[in-house]
């Protein structure tokens, strides 16, 4: 599945605008929609396009620092101030800030190789099932674009044919949003596979990934009593039988252990075998990877523009493991001075200690998941190790959730305790049994955070339960500039506003 980032879409030639009409000249070595939607190599290589749409910066370096920062569990200190305000610090006076701006270009990139796709394939001769599958990784690719737009900028346009130049699409709200995302997704959950019979296409989306974001489409709507069907059919369901939880919680985040048991979907990345050096621009398709842990890894090694807050610490250390230990899922998520609980002077960060590069009583502390301090030295802008968009676990957490809203608390008893007791945690239902919704909901919100923190998930549960507001700004200083009816939703880029007239600016903006 690493290949799938090697796949260009070649779907449609851009003409060369001017005002002098022999100008307008077509490549004639490049292929055009004509010619291209014609068999299933075609079909296969426009929906490989999409997925290396994970490969553009604003997914493969943005998207995850924005879904970091602008949650309680992290910050950005970059020494680049419009950066440090935007992500976290709830300040953009520049709305066509470019790295905000390009997690919104890529998501739409991402659909307009979708809709050629959905456009183009079904009118193409090939095997049936091979089609249908086809068409429901576009509808699940688009679906996954559009539910990011939804929860970073709430209300934004629908596109959901090939777009073109003249187009002039109006705002669609939020609800709107939800509703095409849901309705994409039921055509993908018809048409995936539960599993893949090749090696070669592990990474694609299944029809287990396609319920996970179903559920998580309904939950953010509070519709937890329809979220509870695609959870059931992944937790007790035909997908209990193709997801589980791997015995080492580490594994999750390790190069050498991807797209394992519990991996639900993936971003794959890689890296170019004909790339000569790190800032290598002169090979072609010359960056199959991801920098996130460029822009994330501690100073020395990388830019340190995202870091974790501290307090999250202290949640980890509020429990042992039955046999005494400290939660292990704190080693694997945070790199800070005790990483290795007996101290700075032992807890290596990249080949020296944390001594020897910070000292002793440096405070700060950096998100460890995406990094590869477990089998290199450096960092660079090419990193294979792939994003775990939805592992098991979190799905197992969603259900639980879900049915505690549901008022079947007692049934979400077990499955926090398989995330527990995989950590080595005692089970939530001998230590706290008998909670009410209310403390179950709570107690829920500790849970995600040990075992998602530093996954993106954050700003999605927050949201979810309300809590997202100025009150948050006592473990995170940034949501002292929180503005409730304003903060919300990102605002619309400005240049999309000034070619597009039919789009509305988000409240407050």
């Amino acid at each position: 599945m690493k290949k799938l980032a090697k796949y260009i879409l070649m779907a449609s030639t851009v003409g060369i605008l001017s005002c002098d009409p022999n100008l307008d000249i077509t490549n004639p070595n490049q292929p055009t929609v004509g010619v291209f939607w014609q068999n299933a190599t075609d079909a296969e290589q426009g929906v490989n396009a999409i997925y290396s749409t994970f490969a553009r910066g604003g997914f493969s370096r943005w998207m995850p620092m924005l879904y970091l920062t602008r949650s309680d569990e992290g910050y950005s200190g970059s020494p680049w101030s419009d950066l440090a305000n935007a992500m976290g610090g709830f300040i953009q006076p520049d709305y066509n800030f470019g790295p905000v701006i390009d997690v919104w270009r890529d998501c739409y990139i991402g659909i307009f190789r979708a809709n050629q796709v959905l456009d183009n394939v079904p009118d193409i001769e090939m095997n049936q099932e091979l089609k249908s599958r086809l068409l429901g990784e576009a509808y699940f690719l688009r679906a996954y674009f559009y539910y990011n737009l939804a929860l970073l900028w709430g209300n934004v346009p629908l596109m959901l044919e090939t777009s073109k130049p003249t187009d002039l699409p109006p705002t669609s709200s939020q609800a709107e949003v939800w509703a095409q995302v849901e309705r994409d997704l039921a055509l993908a959950i018809s048409g995936l596979p539960v599993r893949y019979g090749s090696s070669s296409d592990l990474g694609r989306a299944t029809r287990g990934a396609a319920n996970a974001l179903l559920a998580k489409v309904l939950m953010q709507q509070g519709k937890n009593l329809e979220a509870e069907q695609p959870l059931q059919w992944l937790v007790s369901g035909e997908g209990a039988s193709v997801y589980n939880l791997v015995p080492n919680y580490r594994n999750n985040f390790l190069i050498d252990s991807e797209n394992n048991i519990e991996s639900v979907f993936e971003w794959q990345f890689t890296i170019n075998p004909t790339e000569v050096t790190d800032d290598d621009v002169a090979t072609p398709n010359h960056n199959y990877g991801t920098s996130i842990s460029q822009f994330l890894a501690p100073p020395g090694i990388g830019w340190s523009d995202a870091e974790a807050r501290t307090w999250t610490i202290n949640e980890f250390l509020q429990e042992q493991t039955t046999t005494g230990d400290r939660d292990p899922r704190l080693t694997a998520s945070l790199l800070f001075s005790n990483t290795d609980e007996r101290g700075p002077d032992f807890t290596m960060i990249y080949g020296q200690t944390f001594t020897q590069r910070y000292g002793p009583e440096n405070p700060r502390a950096w998100f460890r998941k995406f990094l590869n301090d477990h089998w290199r030295n450096e960092e660079g802008y090419r990193s294979p190790n792939n994003y775990r968009a939805i592992r098991y676990a979190d799905v197992l957490l969603m259900y639980a959730e879900v049915l505690n809203e549901n008022g079947k608390t007692a049934e979400a008893y077990p499955l926090v305790d398989r995330v527990r007791q995989r950590a080595g945690l005692a089970p939530l239902s001998q230590t706290r049994p008998g909670l009410n919704q209310t403390q179950f909901l709570e107690q829920l919100k500790h849970e995600r955070l040990l075992e998602l923190l530093g996954e993106g998930h954050r700003w999605a549960d927050l949201v979810r339960w309300g809590d997202v507001g100025p009150g948050l700004a006592q473990r995170d200083p940034g949501f002292n500039n929180f503005q409730v009816g304003r903060h919300e939703f990102l605002p619309i880029p400005q240049r999309d506003l000034d070619i597009n007239k039919s789009l509305s600016q988000n409240p407050g903006w």
